[in-house]
């Protein structure tokens, strides 16, 4: 996959306004984009996973995909918050 599509842009979005430092050291290097393309990336093959799983424990799609959701979005995409310099 090499473009971003939901979840990358929404780790942009995130990283910029609550992991600033690493947002400049991340493009100071070039690697900004390869970072969210990642995020997104394994964002997608966890939540495929989950929910996949989560159906086999008997859950509908959508509170599989609701579960898995909450489980990893704060793995790769939802960073905490840097504290202050």
């Amino acid at each position: 996959m090499s473009e971003l599509l939901n979840y990358g842009l929404m780790a942009e979005r995130h990283w910029r306004e609550h992991c600033p430092r690493r947002v400049r050291e991340l493009e100071r290097k070039g690697l900004l984009r390869t970072a969210l393309l990642e995020a997104q990336e394994r964002t997608l093959d966890e939540m495929e996973t989950l929910v996949r799983d989560l159906r086999k424990q008997g859950l509908t799609p959508q509170q599989a995909h609701d579960q898995a959701w909450e489980m990893v979005r704060e793995k790769y995409l939802l960073l905490p918050t840097e504290s202050p310099e």
